[in-house]
């Protein structure tokens, strides 16, 4: 498409006045961009045209004609800038007139001129008439400059014979002291010879009527006195005389013109034969010149001389111009054959194959060139692409990446051009900054997909801009000009519409079959695997590689879109994304999901001041990690749908199943053997870190999966933390097992050991040890948790605490009875075992330690409380250090 140009603009015309005929040289700008492109030149209102030679844009030389305005611009016109203006002017000088006799250094135009000889009774010009003073009064030449005149009165004329006559103007020069009694009287007499003419020639008639009486007497006479007479044949007679005078006259009339008259006729002889010399030499160089301009590329001129040949001597019927012309046809046949093999071969731009197009055109070659290029094009496409795809399986992946890469140097990145467009108008490219090794670290069929892409998106906006030139007729007029090149395109356009849709078509599902082929060969039917699937030695993508593709994808759905490409042949592309982003969604879930679960082998059991490891942050980070990946193919463009909701039962049950890998103690078991933590420890590690989860990794990543778009995040953190929570379960379980039931089970030999009876013992002197052993073990526990996790001492402790109360009760019910010593002794046990855990009872402990209490006899003598208050004291005074860890205290846990 060429730019719009700047409409002519004449600045200079040298000489600036003269008479008609005379050569002149224009100067100024844009003044078109060849011979072709000059459609108008006009000099004082007289189309100059012909006699136009261009030489530059700056520059055009020709004649001037006799125009009707003596003084006027300088107007050209072009195909590129349209109509153009003049900060110029010509004065057209009246030529003085060259006698019959006189000599002349130039040719003499005789039109104006009569022969008596042979015009004797053609009529006199009604110009050699006209009066030198219509009104007939004298001339009194004024003394006003000629120029003043001329800008007093611009475009008009003081001569009564122009056009443009200005009778204010013929005053003023010819009767500017002429009083206003004579100019009456001189209107008088115009008017009279007005009204004279207006009588027309039967007022001549009436006025000569006498005239013509005696001429017809006159006549009769000579007639009466020729027939008495009866002697016209005879020598001597009358007529005879006047015959012979006449032959004298007209022999002396040769003798004195026989000179000038044969230098005329041999003028116009010569100059007859120049224009037939002329005539023949430029048919004649013909046939050379078109070889000649052919080789040189100026096929604007051969067909402009073609033309000229054709309308002189195409219908000849002279042997020997037929003969040449002739010849000229031949040329004409091969440049056609030449123009035609130009056009239809690839690759080439989108501006030759329309100048190839106009050219045929103009050379009226047969068929449809416009059509044949269109769908020239259209095979080397679906060549182009299919060459792109068995390289790349054959494994000859060098050439085809010369190939295009040089393609890509010669007209840049395919998107970076349409850009543009369009709502893809990124300015950028399909492809990103690669590292030098990109082409051994990306795999096959990422580095297929993307060379595909820039086959596409650079062969096919051409393609289609072609198409419309052919469907608004722009491919033969660029201003939009109907003739009947024009409207025969559109009617052609009209006719193949279906079948250029069908290409599209064509194009289009060629794309998606091949990346199909490449990528999701399990969606093409059988009878297709071995035309577009054939990538046996793939290697399975991951989701970063599968975003890199979708990314070239949706970038050439969106250049595609950019040329107003209708969207139902794009329909196929919105499919094929549509797979790959679900694809893409489910191979990064998978991933994501082995991801995971080799976490545990980086479990290093050591926890921070939270109470758990680093496994919640690198589970955290790892889902991060995997929405950003996320973040392509879950962007919903323009057309598309959001292929989340089609898979959130797979993205919950994903959810779970990493809950359970993440928190799963058979994850664990065998790694860091060599590390000092025991099996307890280890599972209150887990047991922290799935607390953590619970109450801060599920909510951030709740969070972070609305902010990516997903819905339904209530639905799936319920399901992960109901997974975590009834794995948390199992867990404290089996550790509470471990360690609850060693100290509930020493609680009965330590009661009865050395044969104690609670019928028969001595008066109570303190809390025995068992009880303490038991509150020791109790002690343990709680170091043990607290150097885990502090915010799992009240739970673990409460449960230990509920065990132990349990076994109390169970035992102090089982005794059948109490001596009153035996009575004391237990009380003090219990209340002893109550106060220094009381900080840990719960419901049911408190329940238990009651249903203990009060199967006791109960204290009525004042000393026996009194001995009871103080053994307790006494207990309590005694392992105060011991007891101080069931205080509640804000230091933080140890960390090993």
């Amino acid at each position: 498409m060429s730019r719009a140009r700047q409409p002519p603009l004449v600045t200079g015309i040298s000489p600036k006045e003269g008479p008609a005929w005379t050569k002149v040289t224009i100067r100024g700008e844009n003044l078109g961009t060849g011979p072709a492109d000059l459609i108008g030149l006009s000099i004082c209102g007289h189309n100059c045209l012909l006699t136009a030679e261009w030489m530059s844009a700056s520059k055009i030389v020709c004649r001037v004609g006799p125009a009707k305005d003596d003084k006027g611009e300088i107007i050209v016109t072009t195909k590129s800038g349209g109509l153009g203006t003049s900060t110029v002017s010509f004065k057209l000088l009246k030529p003085e007139r060259i006698g019959i006799l006189d000599q002349s250094a130039v040719w003499v135009d005789e039109m104006n001129y009569y022969d008596l000889r042979t015009n004797r009774n053609k009529g006199i010009s009604p110009l050699s008439l006209r009066p030198s003073n219509p009104l007939g009064i004298d001339i009194d030449k004024g003394k006003i400059p000629q120029k003043d005149m001329e800008q007093t009165f611009p475009g008009m004329s003081g001569d009564f014979t122009s056009e443009n006559f200005s009778a204010t103007w013929y005053l003023m020069e010819n009767h500017s002291g002429t009083s206003f009694e004579q100019l009456k009287s001189a209107a008088n007499n115009l008017k009279k010879q007005a009204n004279k003419k207006n009588e027309g020639s039967l007022a001549y008639v009436k006025g000569g009527l006498s005239t013509f009486f005696e001429a017809q007497d006159a006549l009769a006479a000579i007639h009466q006195r020729l027939e008495s007479d009866g002697t016209e044949r005879v020598e001597g007679s009358m007529t005879q005389r006047l015959e012979n005078i006449l032959n004298r006259a007209s022999d002396t009339a040769d003798t004195l013109f026989q000179e000038v008259l044969g230098r005329k006729d041999k003028a116009d002889s010569t100059r007859n034969a120049l224009n037939v010399l002329q005539r023949f030499k430029f048919l004649f160089n013909l046939p050379f010149n078109i070889e000649r301009n052919i080789q040189k590329g100026d096929y604007d001129v051969v067909i402009n001389d073609y033309e000229k040949a054709k309308s002189l001597f195409g219908n000849t019927e002279v042997p020997v111009f037929k003969k040449v012309y002739s010849e000229v046809e031949t040329r004409i046949n091969s440049l056609r054959t030449l123009l035609l093999e130009k056009l239809l071969q690839t690759p080439s731009t989108l501006h030759d194959q329309k100048r190839y197009i106009r050219y045929l055109s103009d050379l009226h070659a047969p068929g449809d060139p416009a059509w044949q290029c269109i769908y020239a094009q259209h095979k080397w496409i679906l060549q182009l692409m299919q060459s792109c795809r068995d390289e790349f399986i054959s494994g000859q992946r060098g050439d085809l990446s010369k190939t295009l890469e040089l393609e890509g140097d010669t007209r840049s990145s395919a998107l970076s051009r349409l850009s543009h467009t369009s709502s893809l108008k990124r300015g950028g490219s399909l492809r990103t900054p690669r590292p030098s090794t990109w082409r051994f670290e990306t795999p096959q069929p990422v580095q297929f997909v993307e060379k595909l892409a820039d086959v596409v998106i650079g062969q096919l906006p051409n393609f289609w801009k072609l198409w419309i030139s052919y469907v608004n007729g722009s491919l033969f007029s660029e201003t939009g000009e109907k003739s009947g090149q024009v409207e025969k395109s559109k009617k052609n356009a009209r006719q193949r519409q279906n079948d250029f849709k069908k290409m599209i078509e064509e194009v289009t599902h060629r794309l998606v079959k091949l990346i199909r082929g490449a990528l999701l060969s399990g969606t093409l039917p059988p009878n297709e695997q071995s035309l577009y699937g054939g990538w046996e030695n793939k290697t399975d993508l991951t989701g970063q590689w599968m975003t890199q593709i979708i990314h070239i994808v949706r970038g050439c759905h969106e250049a595609l879109s950019a040329l107003e490409i209708p969207n139902d042949l794009l329909q196929v592309l919105q499919d094929l994304l549509l797979d790959l982003r679900v694809q893409c969604l489910v191979v990064t879930l998978l991933h994501t999901t082995e991801d995971v679960k080799t976490l545990a082998e980086k479990e290093d059991w050591i926890v921070d001041n939270e109470g758990i490891t680093s496994l919640p942050s690198q589970f955290e980070h790892c889902m991060v990690q995997m929405l950003q990946s996320l973040k392509e193919p879950l962007e919903i463009k323009p057309g598309e749908i959001n292929c989340v909701d089609i898979n959130i039962k797979p993205i919950s049950m994903f959810l779970s199943n990493i809950a359970v890998d993440l928190s799963s103690p058979d994850r664990f078991s065998a790694i860091q053997e060599d590390f000092s933590s025991t099996a307890e420890q280890r599972l209150l590690i887990i047991l922290s870190n799935c607390q953590y989860l619970e109450r801060h990794t599920f909510l951030n990543l709740a969070d972070h999966f609305e902010k990516h778009g997903f819905t339904g995040t209530e639905k799936i953190t319920r399901v992960s933390v109901q997974a975590v929570r009834e794995l948390d379960r199992k867990l404290f379980d089996a550790y509470i097992e471990r360690r609850a039931d060693p100290i509930a089970g020493a609680l009965e030999p330590g009661i009865y050991a050395g044969y104690f009876d609670w019928r028969d013992c001595q008066a109570p002197t303190g809390v025995r040890n068992y009880l303490k052993e038991a509150l020791i073990n109790v002690i343990a526990v709680h170091a043990e948790v607290f150097t885990v996790s502090k915010d799992l001492v009240p739970r673990v402790l409460s449960t230990i605490v509920e065990s132990v109360a349990d076994e109390m009760c169970r035992l102090m019910q089982c005794v059948s009875s109490f001596s009153k010593n035996g009575a004391l002794q237990a009380r003090l046990e219990i209340c002893a075992l109550r106060d220094a855990i009381a900080a840990y009872i719960n419901s049911k402990s408190n329940v238990s330690f009651k249903q203990a209490l009060d199967t006791l006899p109960p204290l009525h003598s004042g000393a026996d409380k009194k001995l009871l208050e103080e053994l307790l004291n006494k207990f309590k005074s005694s392992m105060q250090l011991q007891l101080t860890c069931f205080q509640p205290s804000s230091v933080q846990p140890i960390k090993r």
